[in-house]
């Protein structure tokens, strides 16, 4: 297969994530190259329903190599939970799921400033997830983030 890459341009929820897990079947690497573990997809596959977050949904066919690129923000105690419900449904993640060191690491810190901004901004607020997105981007491009 060629490459194909799958963009969304209309702030999530269009459904990539369904598309990409059609386009899996046949892919050599699904590549996730940015965003965080706010949003997420379902896909049902042989009767199981499996909810992504973080990994690809390429990791549930044998082969398909997983990347979590350097543009996703990674929150690790959410990657790890999607890893144990992943395996506790008998998907095998060990060999063909890798992760970027150059990935920047979600701190605690960046989910309690999200939620203290949308606090303070009383009725404007954005409507944020509170997973600390976007300050762990901000660190990101002002370069003083954690990878």
């Amino acid at each position: 297969m060629g490459t194909l890459v799958v963009v969304g341009t209309q702030w999530g929820d269009e459904g990539k994530g369904k598309i990409v897990d059609l386009l899996a079947r046949d892919a050599d690497m699904v590549v996730r190259y940015q965003g965080g573990s706010n949003a997420g997809h379902t896909v049902v596959k042989g009767g199981t329903t499996f909810v992504f977050h973080l990994i690809p949904s390429g990791i549930l066919y044998r082969g398909t190599a997983c990347v979590i690129g350097n543009g996703v923000v990674v929150d690790p105690a959410a990657l790890i939970e999607e890893l144990d419900g992943l395996r506790a449904k008998g998907v095998r993640t060990e060999g063909h799921l890798f992760v970027s060191q150059a990935a920047h690491v979600i701190m605690p810190y960046h989910k309690a400033i999200e939620k203290a901004s949308e606090s303070s901004k009383g009725g404007r607020r954005i409507g944020t997830t509170g997973r600390g997105i976007g300050p762990a981007y901000v660190d990101k491009m002002a370069r003083i983030g954690i990878r």
